[in-house]
């Protein structure tokens, strides 16, 4: 399952690459030595290996950064993540909070200067100009009040964290990842669905800092985050209709703190509220003993 979430990355992680050049690569090879290491020697004094799911958390993590993050606070937030989100509960299958979204949120929340202003304008392996000057992100823009081009937004090249703007990549490994049943598709729609009604609804509303719904979904991380995180088996409910309601939660709760908080994005919120009430929500939808009789 974990070889599968890898081959749906490896095409965003490409596309990372044509847009932020060797910034990209250098950030994705420290942030995979940093977190294998850290997970190697955690679990070597306990008598266990390694875990593939590194992989996986190492992946997600680095295409959350912004491209100029300093690779020193990437190397942190990384360390962060994969101990505090994963190895002090067991390791593998043990955790209860995204390790990759316990690390970016530990850094966004630590290191706020280098997480939301280490933006570059893209351009193809450094050869179309690439801006190492601060450039706004299309939240940041609609915040603003200029609301980018939706097709700009669908194609990718704007500025954004690594992974978060190849949207055609995303829709296509959220299909596979659902054709191969390695993710939920009941997280899926339900955490795309509550997005979205809620952002229609506040939008027509009125709500100040509210944004038209299309662009807001294609802004942001919100479609990365829906795919690779939100559908975590080990993080994430297991019964069918826990699923629907996690996702209910998730999309939500980042709906409403992109909005309504001065956070310019709202979905490692929703990641953590839901990983909170994952097990919770899986015990409502699990029969008492003697109710069937």
């Amino acid at each position: 399952m974990m070889r599968r979430v890898v081959y749906s990355l490896i095409p965003i992680m490409i596309f990372s690459v044509y847009l932020y050049g060797l910034r990209s690569l250098i950030i994705h090879a420290v942030v995979l030595l940093a977190g294998t290491a850290t997970e190697y020697l955690y679990m070597k004094t306990r008598g266990k290996k390694v875990s593939e799911a590194v992989l996986v958390t190492s992946a997600l993590y680095a295409l959350s950064m912004p491209p100029m993050v300093p690779l020193w606070v990437a190397v942190i937030g990384i360390i962060f993540g994969v101990l505090f989100g994963k190895c002090i509960f067991g390791g593998f299958g043990r955790n209860i909070f995204n390790p990759a979204i316990t690390g970016r949120l530990f850094v966004y929340i630590s290191f706020p200067s280098f997480m939301t202003s280490a933006w570059m304008t893209p351009g193809r392996f450094g050869t179309n100009g690439v801006d190492a000057v601060s450039t706004a992100t299309p939240l940041g823009l609609m915040r603003s009040n200029v609301i980018p081009d939706l097709k700009d937004l669908i194609l990718g090249v704007r500025a954004g964290s690594l992974g978060e703007s190849a949207v055609i990549l995303i829709i296509i490994a959220g299909i596979y990842l659902i054709y191969t049943k390695t993710a939920s598709w009941r997280i899926i729609v339900s955490t795309l669905v509550s997005f979205m009604a809620l952002s229609t609804a506040l939008f027509f509303m009125g709500a100040s800092s509210s944004f038209p719904p299309m662009e807001s979904l294609f802004s942001g991380s919100v479609l990365f985050v829906i795919v690779f995180m939100a559908t975590d088996p080990v993080t994430g409910p297991k019964k069918n209709q826990a699923q629907y309601l996690y996702g209910i939660v998730i999309g939500s709760v980042t709906c409403l703190v992109r909005i309504f908080s001065l956070f310019p994005e709202g979905t490692s919120f929703g990641i953590l509220m839901g990983n909170t009430f994952a097990s919770l929500f899986d015990e409502w939808f699990t029969p008492r003993k003697g109710a069937q009789k």
